[in-house]
């Protein structure tokens, strides 16, 4: 509703300066802004990116992506994907393009939406579902125990840190990189000048000590994009977007 509200009551406001993020972007991409899109906002920043991931229990019989995908391919009743959103959604996005891949229809995949991030975790130690779709950062804290194994994660390239184990979809043979950006962006009548004292303020905070420790606090990864770079990112990926969601029946 914020996206709305900046472009018609207030789209002149240079010091109203509103948050989105890969999910604002799929939301364009499907139409449930109304008759606004891409181009209605001007766009000004990125503050970091998490990605998407596919998890299971530390015991599960599946070791990689492809003995997931290939027991899936066998018996699509046989796994219970479970996420914190509903169908249409990143989380259904990311495992209906990974259902894809195992010749399983998404539409018949067995998937089971939760309240948020937290739920589906509890449900996959209980066994009540046999994998979990969701964010990276929402994994995070259980990567140091003994009860969770990422499969993979969905970015270009290995991540750092205690991630560094944790291979990509892509390097397993699946093409699916799905980063979840975290940005700003104004209304469309600010001008120019204002437009680029933001963009210039968020370059000079990309670089600093203080900004870096707080993306990190956050579970956030390096990216940064500001002004035309990031408008054309953004209007790519919500084309991409609108691409995928078309082939799953989610757009027009």
């Amino acid at each position: 509703m914020a996206y709305n509200a900046i472009v018609a009551q207030r789209p002149a406001e240079a010091g109203t300066v509103v948050a989105f993020s890969g999910g604002s972007l799929l939301n364009l991409a499907q139409g449930k802004f109304g008759r606004y899109d891409a181009n209605d906002v001007r766009w000004l920043a990125t503050v970091g990116t998490d990605y998407g991931m596919i998890a299971v229990r530390a015991d599960s019989p599946w070791k990689s992506l492809n003995d997931l995908l290939a027991a899936m391919e066998k018996d699509p009743n046989s796994v219970v994907i479970g996420a914190g959103a509903s169908i249409g959604s990143q989380d259904w996005m990311k495992a209906a393009l990974l259902a894809q891949q195992a010749k399983v229809d998404p539409h018949k995949m067995r998937y089971v939406a939760f309240e948020g991030g937290g739920e589906p975790v509890t449900a996959l130690m209980g066994n009540h579902v046999q994998a979990v779709s969701g964010d990276l950062s929402e994994m995070v804290p259980y990567l140091s125990g003994d009860k969770i194994r990422v499969l993979a994660v969905f970015s270009e390239n290995r991540l750092p840190g205690q991630l560094a184990n944790v291979p990509t979809a892509k390097e397993q043979g699946y093409n699916l990189v799905w980063p979840i950006i975290r940005g700003f962006f104004v209304g469309p009548k600010v001008t120019d000048a204002e437009y680029q004292w933001w963009v210039e303020t968020f370059a000079k905070l990309q670089q600093t000590d203080e900004f870096k420790k707080q993306r990190d606090l956050r579970g956030l990864f390096e990216f940064n994009l500001n002004g035309k770079p990031l408008d054309e990112y953004v209007k790519k990926q919500v084309n991409d977007y609108r691409e995928q969601a078309k082939a799953f029946g989610l757009a027009k």
